[in-house]
């Protein structure tokens, strides 16, 4: 029997895959994430032995561990193959660990990208565990419990039972809170512009903006000087004072990072992070590709950098200049710098080969699939061609001593655009005919235009990864997790596709900004991530970055117990009455998320869910179709005119009806395909066209 090699993975997914890529001489098996982690029911940290860890078994592990165990026993040598970032780093040390494997082997090896000749090459280069990275991943997770374990109960104690305090998660809380302070606060305040429309002497015309009185910047603060300078421009005389015609180029977009990808596909797909983290994740451990068998279809998805390594570069240049043509091809590949605060261990993230098109491979893959990876494929393609050119033109008109400007920007070469379109209003369409320097136009009509400041916007789930990327909050790997946590713990809500923070995260913040400044400051938090770091890099040691932690932290709490008083939430009136017993219904959160219950209770025990309108039709009698849950939390649409109308589905009406028998389309999501509208008729088998 020929001797074997056992590969372990993370998940099952990416264990299919390499079983294809490796010949019979090789067993693949997934640990299926962690094996070993810190006890639940404890804070698994021996404090007072120098933040010695506790590491037990996770419950429900025991079978696939006792799998792995037989297996590496009848193999000659085991290779750790979990995912090339600090978290797999720290499972294959604990695999390495219960296997028994001697500390100096070299049995790590990374997969960047689940391709045949990815997988062989990597498999050729084993390495000794990175013990640095480990601890790196260990402090955070240690800091993370011991912030978590210990200010947990704190909350439980003198706010409400069942919150959670993160040392993350609470600053994330504490910029959405404050944000939204300085939307209640907001003053808007009025201003006015005024544009001038012109006409040449063969009646051409144009529009000029008012933008400065002699050198300064025009400003207009109320009617009565719009009034005024509205009087002063009506008697002059307006020349043509400069013309300026230039060619501008703008360069496209690096390829995305964790960061940019969830930002994008929030922006474009409408997906929130953990919809994005988890499709990237099965594009990039592989998908069954009909003749040309499993492949990963991106490289790994934890990356902060913009790297793209010379053989993609130059497979794109190849492919760009057959499919675009020369033009759209740089004469040498396209560079791009990664944040000052990148790690930058991995490339960015790319299609694996770019010949793998987006259409090439659509019938292969769910819509949700397709989608981000149409996303991901267009970036990297654009990434690496040539930019943009316009075509243009400004023009500085004199009336008095005035100065109104007319501006336009024409596309005259897409360039990467031809791929990508970031920005769509980049092109300022306003029509300029031919001028001369010191031609006098004509006036035909001044228009004023009232405006007010406009406060600064809630977040958005891109505009707050964007903000905690800039601001060194967390990695990457971690924003899904962390807004996942903050909107279940209901410090915060979504409304709008914007966080808005309920009055529990005003108070918990509050509460944790009076007496755990430190870990609530943004620059701590920031500093923070640089340590660990520095520890990843052998730069520092894990055990004093915990001992500068936890010293202040423990008499921060100490204090806080002794200082903070019981603090009352008063529920929320729901604004309408029991229908059993005439009292207030009030507004309760529970596992389901918001319901609504009696203030009689426990005397009157009546609850209802809380209905939210989808903004759709009811395709029966026209009434508002609004979201339902049933007593187990499973959530269903049906038309607010019930009893009256009794239209239910378990999916998302469109508010059309189908043209065959005249039933509801709804949009199920099927496992495969993704989002699908079909008709709500199971004998009737029409389906619609998607448009992605």
């Amino acid at each position: 029997m020929a001797e074997t090699t056992l590969v372990i993975v993370e998940s099952a997914a990416k264990a299919k895959t390499l079983s294809k890529f490796l010949g019979k001489t090789y067993r693949v098996k997934a640990s299926v994430g962690h094996i070993k982690d810190l006890p639940k029911s404890k804070l698994g940290i021996d404090v007072d032995n120098d933040f010695e860890p506790q590491y037990i078994t996770i419950r429900g592990k025991g079978d696939i561990l006792k799998e792995i165990r037989d297996e590496s026993q009848k193999a000659k040598r085991v290779l750790l193959a979990t995912d090339p970032d600090r978290e797999g780093e720290a499972i294959a040390w604990h695999l390495q660990n219960v296997l028994k494997i001697p500390a100096d082997a070299k049995c790590r090896v990374e997969f960047y990208e689940i391709t045949k000749d990815a997988v062989k090459n990597a498999i050729k280069k084993p390495r000794p565990i990175d013990l640095n990275r480990v601890n790196a991943q260990q402090t955070r997770r240690m800091l993370d419990r011991l912030v978590g374990y210990k200010l947990s109960p704190l909350l439980w104690s003198k706010v409400r039972k069942g919150l959670s305090a993160g040392r993350v998660q609470s600053v994330v809380v504490r910029l959405i809170c404050e944000r939204e302070e300085e939307i209640r606060q907001f003053v808007p305040e009025e201003y006015w512009s005024i544009e001038a429309h012109l006409q040449t002497k063969d009646e051409k015309s144009l529009v000029a903006k008012l933008i400065n009185y002699g050198d300064k910047k025009m400003t207009i603060p109320n009617a009565d000087e719009k009034d005024r300078i509205i009087n002063e421009l009506s008697d002059c005389e307006y020349i043509v004072t400069q013309i300026e015609k230039r060619e501008k180029r703008k360069k496209p977009l690096p390829p995305f990072t964790t960061s940019t990808l969830q930002q994008e596909s929030s922006k474009r797909l409408n997906f929130f992070s953990q919809r994005t983290m988890r499709v990237a994740q099965e594009l990039y451990e592989g998908l069954e590709l009909g003749k040309e068998g499993t492949v990963g279809l991106i490289t790994y998805l934890r990356t902060d950098s913009t790297r793209v390594s010379a053989v993609a570069q130059e497979e794109a240049m190849n492919f760009i200049t057959q499919h675009y043509g020369k033009e759209y091809a740089p004469t040498k590949p396209n560079e791009y710098k990664s944040r000052k605060s990148s790690q930058d261990a991995h490339e960015a993230i790319r299609p694996t080969s770019v010949h793998r098109t987006p259409d090439a491979v659509k019938p292969f893959l769910s819509r949700d699939q397709y989608r981000l990876y149409k996303l991901i494929w267009d970036r990297f393609v654009s990434s690496q061609m040539t930019p943009a050119v316009y075509d243009t033109i400004s023009v500085d008109i004199k009336a008095g001593d005035y100065l109104l400007r007319s501006s336009s920007s024409q596309l005259k070469f897409a360039g990467y655009k031809k791929v990508y379109n970031d920005q769509e209003e980049e092109e300022a369409k306003n029509t300029i005919p031919p001028l001369s320097k010191n031609e006098k136009l004509i006036l035909m009509s001044l228009e004023p235009e009232q405006h007010f400041t406009q406060p600064p916007p809630r977040f958005s789930e891109a505009s707050l990864v964007k903000l905690l990327e800039e601001k060194n909050i967390g990695r990457p790997s971690t924003y899904a997790p962390i807004i996942d946590t903050i909107l279940k713990r209901h410090y915060v809500e979504r409304q709008n596709k914007q966080f808005v923070p309920t009055e529990l995260g005003f108070i918990v913040v509050d509460l944790l900004k009076d007496n755990f400044n430190n870990i609530m400051e943004v620059e701590f938090t920031a500093k923070m991530e640089e340590d660990l770091d520095l520890i990843e890099e052998g730069q520092r040691e894990w055990r004093q970055v915990l001992r500068e932690f936890y010293q202040p932290f423990e008499e921060d709490l100490k204090k806080a117990q002794e200082q903070i008083e019981k603090v009352e939430i008063k529920d929320e009136e729901a604004g309408k009455d029991c229908p059993q017993c005439g009292r207030p219904l009030l507004i309760k959160y529970g596992r389901f998320g918001k319901f609504l219950a009696c203030s009689g209770f426990p005397d009157c025990r009546h609850t209802e869910s809380v209905n939210e309108d989808t903004g759709v039709k009811c395709p029966q009698c026209g009434g508002a179709i609004i979201t339902l849950k049933t007593k187990k939390g499973r959530k269903f649409y049906g038309c607010s005119n019930y009893p009256g109308c009794e239209f239910r589905s378990w999916n998302k009406p469109t508010g059309e009806k189908c043209p065959h028998c005249g039933d509801a389309m709804v949009e199920k999501n099927v496992r495969t395909q993704g989002v699908q509208i079909i008709c709500q008729n199971n004998e009737c088998k029409h389906r619609q066209e998607v448009n992605v």
